[in-house]
């Protein structure tokens, strides 16, 4: 799948808001705010539930890794997630 159709996809289910159960939650992190190495995917059954997380990095930014944000699509797509979220911008680790 292209990066961009990808990116839009992502950015249309984010869009909807919250609409129950099952939840994916991405979180993007890096060394700057500019450049995203790694994006964090957590997977909530339902409320109350457990999080369980999965974890996607690259060199380059990963908001632009056309592979890993295909991954995104099929994650949210096989866990029939009713709320998609996102974290606004890019959480700085410091190493």
């Amino acid at each position: 799948m292209n990066v961009d159709k990808a990116k839009k996809r992502i950015a249309k289910m984010v869009k909807k808001g919250f609409k129950g159960y099952p939840q994916i939650t991405l979180e993007y992190f890096g060394a700057s705010a500019d450049c995203a190495t790694e994006v964090v995917v957590g997977f909530t059954l339902e409320e109350g539930a457990t999080v369980q997380e999965q974890r996607f990095s690259s060199e380059t930014d990963v908001r632009e890794h056309e592979v890993i944000q295909s991954a995104l699509v099929k994650i949210i797509e096989r866990a029939d997630a009713k709320s998609v979220m996102e974290a606004e911008g890019v959480s700085v680790q410091v190493k």
